[in-house]
């Protein structure tokens, strides 16, 4: 096995592991059926940025399946997939766009993808309400609204809080999103 292939798998344990330590810290209030504030999605924007959609996809998939076996609810197979493997495995697909490979991803470049894997990862959570989570919406409420007022509500603040710490790490310290460094960059750090 080559160096590099199993440095990157390595970090593709590190973040799925700390994406999964970092789902318990929630920030606000918790949703009645599931949802929550917390910077899970980190760790995964993090290796797709540096080690490409795939990488990011592959990242993706291990968090929600380790959600799923640490505390999922499950009332239908199909609920099952949009809920935990689909709706965190799409969020890998946010470095899709990044054009110029083993650069540091642009401000420009990290907001699309953000913007573009979270709206992917809504839509997952969507559907999963509208068809099986619609029976919890308020009498004579549109189930469509429901289900998207309820997504948004936690989806859009936690989207927000990862696009900070994003471009915090951006700022500061944008060789954390470099896959690889040569010996000369390294001695200058």
């Amino acid at each position: 096995m080559s160096r590099d292939r199993l440095l990157t798998m390595m970090e593709v344990a590190v973040m799925t592991g700390l994406a999964v330590v970092l789902s318990n810290v929630k920030f606000g209030a918790l949703w009645a059926m599931g949802g929550s504030i917390s910077l899970i999605m980190v760790p995964i924007f993090v290796i797709a940025f540096r080690r490409g959609w795939k990488m990011g996809v592959l990242t993706g998939l291990l968090v929600g399946l380790l959600n799923l076996l640490i505390g999922g609810y499950v009332v239908h197979p199909v609920q099952l997939i949009l809920d935990y493997p689909l709706a965190y495995l799409v969020l890998g697909l946010a470095s899709i766009l990044v054009l110029k490979k083993g650069a540091v991803p642009s401000i420009t470049a990290i907001v699309i993808g953000l913007l573009f894997a979270t709206t992917l990862r809504f839509l997952s959570h969507f559907a999963s309400g509208v068809i099986w989570f619609g029976e919890y919406a308020p009498e004579g409420m549109n189930v469509s609204l429901y289900s998207a007022l309820y997504n948004l509500s936690y989806l859009v603040p936690e989207m927000l809080l990862t696009l900070g710490v994003l471009l915090l790490l951006a700022k500061k310290y944008p060789q954390f999103f470099l896959a690889k460094r040569t010996r000369h960059e390294s001695d200058a750090a």
